[in-house]
C-alpha cells in the first residue's frame, strides 16, 4: 500500500506569533491616534460631513475603541511584563503606604481607564480600588466618564488616583488639564496621583517638555516625587503628591499652547486654567 503523504503544517512558532501580535498592537494604536487627530481637524472645517463619514468608516474598520481596548489588554499580560500598576504599587510600597494597622481603613484608589477589574487584587489587604472606564468590558468595571464625575460629591474622597494611558486619549488639551484639576480636587490632602504617558507625548512634543509638565503640575497643586523612563523606552511614569494651597508656587501661564521646541514634533499639549 503506498504511503500517504502527510500534509505539511505551517511553521509558526509562539515567539513569532507574539511578535506579530505586538506589532499589530502598535500599528493599530498609531492608526487610531492619526484618525482621531484628522477627525478633530475636520470638525472645525466649513463642510466636513463627507470627510467625517470617511474617518468614522476607517475607525469602524479599525475596530474603534473596542479593538484598542482588546489590544491594550493583551499588552498588559504577564508575558509582556504586566501593567503599569506594578510600578504604582512598587512606589506606594517604597513610601510605606501599604504598612497600615488593623484599625486603619484601606487605601481608597480610583483607577481611571481600567481595562481589567483585578489589577490590584494582590494588594486587596490594604487597597480598596474602584475601576472605571468610558466603555466597560467587565461587570466589575464601572462605566463612567471621569470628566463627568461630580466634583463636589468626590471632593477629598480618594487617597490615590491612577491615570495610566488616559490623558493621551483625551482629544482636547483643555480637557486634559481639566482632568488633572479634577483629580486634584478629588484627592485627600497628601493623596497620590499616578500618571503615565507614551514617551513621545513629552519627549517629542512642540508644546510640552519634562520641565514644563513639572511646572504645570505644580501650578495645579501636585508635587512630583517619582519619575521613571528610559531614553530608548516607550513609556514614562510619574508619581505626584497633592500639596496644600500654601505650598503651591505662584502659577505660570498655562492657559494656552506655547511652542517650546521647533522641528518635526507632535502636537500633544495640556492646557490648565
Amino acid at each position: 500500500m503506498p504511503k500517504t503523504k502527510k500534509r505539511k503544517q505551517p511553521i509558526v512558532s509562539a515567539v513569532a506569533s507574539t511578535s506579530i501580535t505586538a506589532q499589530t498592537c502598535r500599528n493599530t494604536i498609531r492608526q487610531y491616534h492619526f484618525l482621531l487627530k484628522q477627525r478633530r481637524k475636520l470638525e472645525n472645517a466649513p463642510d466636513p460631513q463627507s470627510s467625517l463619514e470617511e474617518i468614522e468608516h476607517q475607525l469602524s474598520n479599525l475596530g474603534g475603541l473596542e479593538r484598542y481596548q482588546e489590544l491594550s489588554t493583551l499588552g498588559q499580560r504577564e508575558e509582556r511584563g504586566g501593567g503599569a500598576e506594578k510600578i504604582f504599587i512598587q512606589w506606594m510600597k517604597e513610601l510605606n503606604v501599604h504598612r497600615r494597622t488593623e484599625d486603619s481603613a484601606k487605601l481608597r484608589l480610583l483607577e481611571v481607564g481600567a481595562l481589567k477589574p483585578d489589577n490590584y487584587h494582590t494588594c486587596s489587604s490594604w487597597i480598596e480600588w474602584t475601576p472605571i472606564d468610558l466603555h466597560s468590558r467587565h461587570p466589575h468595571i464601572v462605566e463612567q466618564d471621569f470628566l463627568l464625575m461630580d466634583a463636589d460629591q468626590h471632593a477629598n474622597k480618594w487617597d490615590a488616583i491612577s491615570l495610566s494611558l488616559v490623558l493621551n486619549f483625551v482629544p482636547l488639551p483643555l480637557d486634559r488639564g481639566r482632568m488633572l484639576e479634577l483629580a486634584h480636587k478629588m484627592l485627600v490632602s497628601g493623596g497620590l496621583l499616578f500618571l503615565s504617558l507614551p514617551l513621545p507625548c513629552v519627549a517629542n512634543s512642540r508644546y510640552l517638555t519634562f520641565e514644563h509638565l513639572k511646572s504645570l503640575m505644580l501650578s495645579i497643586g501636585f508635587s512630583e516625587i517619582r519619575e521613571r523612563w528610559r531614553q530608548s523606552g516607550k513609556m514614562v511614569y510619574w508619581l505626584y503628591k497633592k500639596i496644600t494651597v500654601s505650598e503651591i508656587q505662584p502659577p505660570s501661564n498655562f492657559n494656552k499652547k506655547v511652542v517650546l521646541r521647533q522641528g518635526h514634533r507632535n502636537n500633544f499639549a495640556i492646557i490648565s486654567t
